[in-house]
């Protein structure tokens, strides 16, 4: 088998505690409706609460760790990105208003020509 088939084969017991995790954002969700008359901070905790033990328990399944070890090297590849300084993205910035001007003064020079030529020339409006 190869290993790009392996990547995408889970148990059944990691598929039932992927499950489970969903049931429990569910329940998560459902639990915020039900407490409808409840202090805001009470309906929100109840939500985070499911988010949270819904983490845990896909954190013990092979999809959950690998979801964690992507996450992971996401995080320690933007630590290594060279990020424009202040300066740069300004320019940068600046440059991209200019050129959307530009594009916005031409298309509508190119309207208001298609616009006179078909109703002033083929149709002959004033």
């Amino acid at each position: 088998m190869s290993n790009s088939n392996v990547e995408t084969v889970t148990s059944t017991a990691d598929r039932i505690k992927m499950g489970l995790a969903v049931l429990v954002i569910v329940a998560g969700i459902v639990g915020y409706s039900v407490l409808e008359g409840q202090p805001t901070i009470a309906r929100v905790g109840v939500f985070l609460a499911g988010l949270v033990v819904a983490g845990i328990i896909a954190w013990f399944s092979e999809p959950g760790r690998r979801t964690m070890s992507f996450g992971r090297d996401a995080y320690n590849e933007t630590k290594r990105v060279v990020w424009p300084t202040r300066k740069e993205a300004t320019q940068m910035t600046g440059i991209v208003f200019v050129f959307v001007v530009v594009i916005g003064i031409l298309l509508w020079v190119v309207d208001k020509g298609l616009a006179w030529a078909i109703y002033g020339l083929l149709l002959g409006w004033k």
